[in-house]
């Protein structure tokens, strides 16, 4: 069976996210510096091209949360559960690699052995906060996935 809890903390850390890019393509601006470089700059120009992109991030990060509820429904569809159950690992995986892959490409900048505009403050957001909060949400899909494995001095006896 999934872990519940990693799912209902999965759909959480994807609203919240999804949230986010709604909020940001509607003109919010709390927040934004921390990201940085050409996309805080497009956001402070409310670049017309780059508007729409973030309301289709919002809506594809929405499509998590369906993958995550149906996880919830094993016993109905075991094989829509199976196959949520795989994209939700592969979406995991991806997640986690990607905060890790900027996590340490925005190190080696910070240590000046690469060279990209990012600005200390984004810089230091992204280290503490962006892209952490990538893994976590990784994670979460991964774990919410994974079938739960219960060990018991009981069950071994049988």
């Amino acid at each position: 069976m999934p872990r519940k809890e990693f799912i209902y903390a999965g759909i959480i850390w994807t609203l919240l996210f999804a949230g986010m890019s709604f909020y940001w393509a509607a003109g919010g601006m709390l927040g934004v510096k921390s990201l940085g470089g050409e996309i805080y700059q497009m956001a402070l120009d409310r670049d017309q091209d780059f508007v729409p992109i973030v309301w289709a991030t919002g809506i594809i990060k929405l499509v998590g949360v369906l993958f995550l509820f149906i996880l919830l429904r094993e016993k109905d569809f075991k094989k829509l559960v199976k196959c949520a159950s795989i994209i939700c690992i592969v979406a995991g995986i991806f997640m986690i690699l990607y905060g890790a892959m900027n996590f340490i490409t925005i190190s080696l900048a910070g240590l000046n052995i690469l060279d990209f505009e990012l600005g200390t403050f984004a810089m230091i957001w992204r280290l503490i906060f962006w892209e952490p909060f990538w893994m976590l949400g990784g994670l979460l899909y991964v774990l919410a996935a994974k079938k739960k494995k219960v060990h018991s001095e009981f069950s071994e006896e049988r």
